[in-house]
This record gives structure tokens, C-alpha cells and sequence, in this order.
């Protein structure tokens, strides 16, 4: 698995290298410049970019900029955006074309190496990786207004947190010690209290979940 990783801090660009190559995956370009990135997504194709969204020359947005121009370019192109705060409006950019393999991870999850890497495999098979804090803060934001999010039970708002984050039914059960089936049904009341359409594209279903706890700020 063909990686391109963008990040401008010497240290923890070799240190997201070696951890990494440690687990399989080889590096495509490693690099610390927006026009670095630009050109490293479009000469090399990879098969998942690992992107800060702060990078040389602006330190504005200039990676996400370069990830979103380049799945313009090439629409479905995993992205994997490091941030050092949250930022919502870079995960809504990021879902927006709704087409999946897009994550967003607080810097502090990379100390985390099982779940980087883990977050990394799972956008780069189309999934999403959305860090638990921004998804928080959108159920925060949604939670005390008069729409149907309200009428959650607290095991339906744990569950939905933890769908939104992009686990499985399954994995969703074995984090909270239930059944598969426990999680269908709690699933099931999610959507119909949401008013979202059954999916058994876990992605999408990630999506929709999204689309719906951001609109309407």
C-alpha cells in the first residue's frame, strides 16, 4: 500500500515514516511543502495520502487544499487530514463530495500507533476515520436543539458516536460488550429517529450520519 505523506515538522515526518514502514506500508514520497504534496498526488497516483492540514508556504490549509484539489482530480483518492486542533469546516470539506476513503485525526491519535495505522488501512480502502473529539463536538453542537438527535436514548447517542467514528456493527458490539444484534436494533431506532435510509455500505452509512449531525449550523 502505496503511501504519500505530507508534514512539515522534520521529526514527526520521519517518525510517521518509520511507523509506517513498520507495518507494511511503503512510502511513495515524503514530503513538507504544499507544492511538494501537489505534485508528489499527482505524479505518483498513491494509494492513500497522510496529510497535515497546515503546510508551507501559508500554514493555513494549504495540505487539505492540495488533498481536495487532487480528489477533484482524482475523485475517491483516500485522504487521511492530521490536525492539530478541531476544525469541523475541514471535516465537512472533506465529506463533502461524499464519496468516502477521507479521515480526520487529531495529531495526538498518531501516538496511538495501532489505531493510526489502523485509521490509515481504513481510508485506504474507501472507509472513513473521523476522530472521536469532532464527533463530540457535532453531537454537542446538535444535541440540545428541538431535532430528532434529541430524541436519542444515551445508549443510542454512544452508539451513534462510535458509527460516525466509522466501526462496524460488529466492533461497535465489542466495544460496549453486547451483541451484534443489541447493535442492529440501536442502530435501527438511530435511522428511523434521524429519518436516514438503512444502508448496509458501512461508509455511506458513516456519511449520512455526518450529513446530518452538520447540517444546518
Amino acid at each position: 500500500m502505496r503511501v504519500v505523506l505530507a508534514e512539515d515538522l522534520f521529526l514527526l515526518r520521519d517518525g510517521l515514516v518509520r511507523l509506517l514502514e513498520a507495518h507494511g506500508f511503503e512510502i511513495a514520497a515524503a514530503v513538507e511543502s504544499g507544492p511538494e504534496l501537489a505534485r508528489a498526488l499527482a505524479e505518483l497516483e498513491p494509494d492513500v495520502a497522510v496529510v497535515d492540514v497546515r503546510l508551507p508556504p501559508t500554514h493555513t490549509d494549504e495540505g487539505l487544499q492540495c488533498a481536495l484539489d487532487a480528489r477533484r482530480e482524482r475523485p475517491g483518492l483516500p485522504v487521511l487530514v492530521l490536525s492539530q486542533h478541531v476544525e469541523q469546516l475541514y471535516a465537512r470539506e472533506l465529506l463533502a463530495d461524499g464519496s468516502g476513503g477521507v479521515g480526520y485525526l487529531l495529531k495526538d491519535r498518531v501516538f496511538d500507533a495501532e489505531q493510526f495505522v489502523d485509521a490509515v488501512r481504513r481510508v485506504a480502502q474507501g472507509g472513513t476515520a473521523m476522530d472521536p473529539q469532532v464527533i463530540q463536538q457535532l453531537l454537542a453542537r446538535r444535541s440540545g436543539d428541538d431535532r430528532p438527535l434529541a430524541r436519542l436514548t444515551p445508549r443510542e447517542l454512544e452508539v451513534l458516536e462510535l458509527m460516525a467514528q466509522g466501526r462496524t456493527n460488529a466492533a461497535i458490539a465489542a466495544r460496549l460488550v453486547v451483541t451484534e444484534r443489541a447493535i442492529a436494533k440501536h442502530t435501527a431506532n438511530i435511522f428511523a429517529k434521524l429519518g436516514l435510509e438503512v444502508s448496509d455500505d458501512d461508509n455511506r452509512r458513516v456519511l449520512a450520519v455526518l450529513a446530518y449531525l452538520d447540517h444546518g449550523r
